[in-house]
């Protein structure tokens, strides 16, 4: 138990429970380079100081103590300045009359916020503890979910198969499943990365630890979670979960070359496309043609010069069709040479080097029939 648990109590842990697996809105009030660090998925940054004044305060703090530091917030915050912040807190607890706030540790910014609105006759309770106690409490999640899985009672089990078998969309048809690829923003492999971009590493641990609270993980013997590498694009699997994971029996999915071709040309194709589409209509076909190529090129040297070669002219024959008529068909070509000469000799050898307990054989049909047998049977 970590320091962090002994000082927190239960009805602060219960709150916090709450907090999440409800949905509650918050309201943080720390600096915006805080927020852009890590935060909360229904978490909305409005600031008592930004970031400059937060650094001025930050160096009286330091220099002259406490007294002097606060002096000086009420004066960088003031008049119409601190009219125009009262005005956006008040908007959003009308907006939000069943949410908190909060700052770093639940201490004096979000005390003076608070102390503020009601005196405008505004009230909005202030979370014990901040964001440093919220984090602690899905860090916290996260760690005990991974330790009552790694005995005999629960576990996860591991979706593996070859690249383009469908795993991620399994992850989704079933409701006891963990999409880590969802939650970090990327698909996982060289061609992973998505319009949208990634979360920081802190939000993506933070939305875990809160799928985690809503599963209920407590009354569900088999959590199903995607076979993952360490790094999921740019960001890491917490190292506990990571662990566990290599540990964890293995449900094998097995799909045909087509239907796999089938899956990552709908995936990274149609897919990306209309993401880009959605982005920049005018430029969505030239960035999505640079995108493509720019992610074969990252498996250039793994992949060899002459096939890398003949698999960029395929792509760009595609390119070159697609953009003529919109058909996409021709992609197909590509992608099957490529699952063939690079992705699924890596899996190949990546399986047998782990030699897992494989607990599910069979296509995806097959493992979602099973996933209904109970787990005793």
């Amino acid at each position: 138990m970590t320091s962090s648990s002994l000082i927190r109590n239960s009805d602060d842990t219960s709150l916090l429970h709450s907090l999440f697996l409800n949905d509650v809105p918050l309201l943080d009030v720390r600096a915006p380079e805080e927020f852009t660090k890590g935060a909360f998925p229904l978490a909305i940054n409005i600031p008592l100081l930004e970031n400059d004044e937060r650094r001025r305060v930050g160096t009286i703090y330091k220099h002259a103590g406490q007294a002097a530091a606060i002096e000086l917030g009420h004066h960088l915050v003031a008049g119409t300045v601190k009219d125009a912040r009262m005005a956006r807190w008040q908007e959003w607890c009308s907006v939000n009359p069943q949410g908190w706030l909060y700052c770093f540790r639940g201490g004096l910014r979000s005390q003076i916020t608070q102390e503020w609105l009601s005196s405008v006759g505004t009230q909005c309770p202030r979370v014990p503890g901040g964001y440093k106690a919220m984090r602690q409490f899905l860090i916290e999640t996260i760690e005990n979910v991974c330790a009552e899985r790694s005995g005999t009672t629960k576990q996860f089990v591991v979706i593996a198969g070859r690249t383009g078998s469908g795993k991620t969309q399994l992850l989704q048809q079933i409701d006891n499943g963990v999409d880590l690829e969802k939650l970090a923003g990327h698909r996982g492999s060289a061609f992973g990365t998505q319009v949208a971009g990634q979360p920081a590493q802190i939000n993506f641990e933070n939305e875990l630890a809160i799928r985690f609270l809503k599963l209920g993980t407590e009354n569900r013997p088999v959590l199903f979670i995607e076979d993952e590498s360490k790094a999921i694009g740019s960001l890491s699997v917490p190292h506990r979960l990571y662990e566990v994971m290599k540990q964890s029996p293995v449900a094998l999915i097995q799909e045909s070359l087509e239907s796999r071709t089938d899956t990552i040309l709908n995936d990274y194709i149609c897919d990306n496309l209309h993401d880009f589409e959605e982005r920049d209509p005018a430029n969505a076909f030239t960035d999505f043609s640079e995108w493509l190529q720019m992610s074969l090129s990252r498996i250039q040297r793994r992949l060899g010069g002459e096939h890398y070669q003949e698999v960029l002219a395929d792509m760009q024959e595609a390119l070159r069709v697609q953009k003529l008529s919109g058909e996409t068909a021709a992609h197909g070509v590509w992608i099957s040479k490529l699952l063939t000469c690079y992705y699924d000799p890596m899996y190949a050898y990546q399986l047998a080097r782990r030699q897992p307990v494989i607990t599910f054989e069979g296509c995806r049909e097959e493992f979602l029939a099973w996933t209904q047998v109970p787990a005793t049977a």
